[in-house]
C-alpha cells in the first residue's frame, strides 16, 4: 500500500521533482493504550518525517487537510537550514485512526500531539519548533500552553488569530455547504482546489488533495441512495396496477424485476465507488470550533518561547495581538498575494521567513551553499 501511495504521488508530481518523496513515510502504530489493553494499541497516527539531524519542525495541518499539505514546504525548508521535519495526520484526518474520532476538542488534540512526541522520542525529545496552520495553529498554541512538548524551542502560527477566526464561525457552515460533495477523480479534486483558490499552487495541490479526499464508501448504507432505489421500485409497481396487468403476467416478470433492481443497485454502487469525497465532514465538528479559537490570542502571547506569526493579510490582527506586536512579544510577517493556505501557496516565502527566524534565534544554521545574498535580503 505504501509503495502504491508513493507511486501515486510520483505520478501526480511528474511535472517537477517530487520533493515529498524525500520524506520517509511511516506509521506510528503503538501509542497510548487503556490500562487493561496494554498489548492493543487504540491509536494509530500516520506521520511523515524527513532529515536526520538538527532541531525538529513539528508540523500541524489545518482542518480537513492532512500532513501532505506540508509536502512542498518540507522540500524547500530542508534545502535552507539544518533541521528535521515531522508532519502528523491529526485525529480523524488523513490516515490516522483513533478509538474516538469524533472527539476533536482542543484539549484532546493537544494531548495527542504530546503523546506522539513522547512515542517518537521517549523522555528526552530533541529541541522542537512547533508550526501550525489554521486549526493546526490553534492546536499548536494549546499544546504549547499546556506544556505537552517540554523541549519546545519556539512556536510558529500560520494565518489564524482569535478575532478573525471567531468572526468567521458564523459563515463557516455556508462555506462548507458551497464545496462540492463529490469529485469524479483525484485529478478533478485537484483542479477544483486550484480554480476555487483553496490552494493556489498546483504543485502543492497535487499532493495535498490526495490527503483530503477518499473514495466513497458503499452507497447502500446511505439513506439518500437507498431511498432513491426504493422510490424507483414503488413507481414501477403503481404503473403496473394502473394498466390492469394480471397476476399471472406479474409473476412472469418477477424475475426480470429482481434482475433490473439488482442491476440498478450494482450500477449505483459502481458509480458511487468511482467518486471521491472528503475524508472528514468538517460540518460535524462545529461544536468544537469555539473551543479551538476562544482565548487563543492570550494563550499565544503567554507562551514563553520565541513566536512567529505569519499572515496572509494585516487585517487579520485582532486587538490583543496588535498590542502584543507593538510590545515586541512576537515576530510577525505578512505574506501578500496568498490565500489562507499560506504555506502551500507560497512555500518558498514561508520557508525563508521561518529559516531567518530560526537562525536569528540560533536554533539552527543555514546549510552550506545556501546563497549568501538570500540571507541578507530576507525580511527582518
Amino acid at each position: 500500500a505504501d509503495r502504491m501511495e508513493k507511486q501515486l504521488h510520483l505520478n501526480l508530481l511528474a511535472s517537477r521533482p517530487p520533493m515529498f518523496m524525500i520524506i520517509k513515510h511511516c506509521v506510528l502504530s503503538v501509542l497510548f493504550c487503556e490500562p487493561h489493553h496494554t498489548l492493543t494499541p487504540l491509536h494509530t497516527f500516520r506521520i511523515y518525517s524527513s532529515g536526520s539531524h538538527g532541531p525538529v519542525l513539528l508540523l500541524l495541518h489545518g482542518g480537513g487537510h492532512s500532513a501532505l499539505s506540508w509536502a512542498v514546504f518540507t522540500g524547500v525548508i530542508c534545502s535552507r537550514i539544518n533541521c528535521r521535519v515531522v508532519a502528523i495526520d491529526l485525529r480523524a484526518h488523513g490516515d490516522t485512526k483513533v478509538k474516538n474520532s469524533e472527539d476533536l476538542s482542543a484539549e484532546t488534540m493537544a494531548k495527542d500531539v504530546g503523546k506522539v512526541v513522547e512515542a517518537l522520542y521517549g523522555e528526552n525529545p530533541p529541541p522542537i519548533l512547533m508550526i501550525g496552520h489554521s486549526m493546526g495553529g490553534a492546536i499548536a498554541v494549546h499544546t504549547a500552553a499546556a506544556n505537552h512538548v517540554p523541549s519546545l524551542l519556539g512556536l510558529c502560527v500560520i494565518d489564524v488569530v482569535e478575532g478573525t477566526a471567531m468572526d468567521a464561525l458564523n459563515s463557516m457552515q455556508n462555506f462548507l455547504r458551497s464545496r462540492p460533495k463529490t469529485f469524479k477523480s483525484v485529478e478533478n479534486a485537484i483542479e477544483w482546489s486550484v480554480k476555487s483558490g483553496q490552494i493556489r499552487n498546483i504543485e502543492s495541490a497535487r499532493v495535498s488533495m490526495t490527503g483530503q479526499v477518499k473514495k466513497c464508501e458503499e452507497p447502500l448504507n446511505s439513506p439518500g441512495i437507498s431511498k432513491s432505489i426504493s422510490e424507483g421500485i414503488i413507481e414501477e409497481e403503481e404503473e403496473d396496477e394502473e394498466g390492469g396487468e394480471s397476476n399471472h403476467k406479474r409473476k412472469k416478470e418477477d424475475d426480470q424485476e429482481v434482475e433490473i433492481t439488482t442491476y440498478s443497485k450494482n450500477f449505483l454502487y459502481c458509480l458511487y465507488k468511482s467518486l471521491y469525497t472528503w475524508r472528514i465532514e468538517l460540518s460535524k465538528t462545529e461544536k468544537y470550533w469555539e473551543g479551538w479559537f476562544r482565548g487563543l490570542s492570550s494563550l499565544f502571547l503567554s507562551c514563553p518561547v520565541p513566536k512567529l506569526l505569519l499572515l496572509a493579510g494585516i487585517d487579520r490582527l485582532d486587538k490583543d495581538l496588535t498590542i502584543g506586536q507593538m510590545q515586541g512579544k512576537f515576530q510577525m510577517q505578512v505574506l501578500p498575494q496568498c490565500g489562507h493556505a499560506v504555506h502551500e501557496d507560497a512555500p518558498e516565502k514561508v520557508a525563508d521567513a521561518l529559516a531567518t527566524f530560526m537562525v536569528r534565534h540560533k536554533f539552527t544554521e543555514f546549510k552550506e551553499g545556501f546563497p549568501w545574498y538570500v540571507r541578507f535580503v530576507m525580511p527582518r
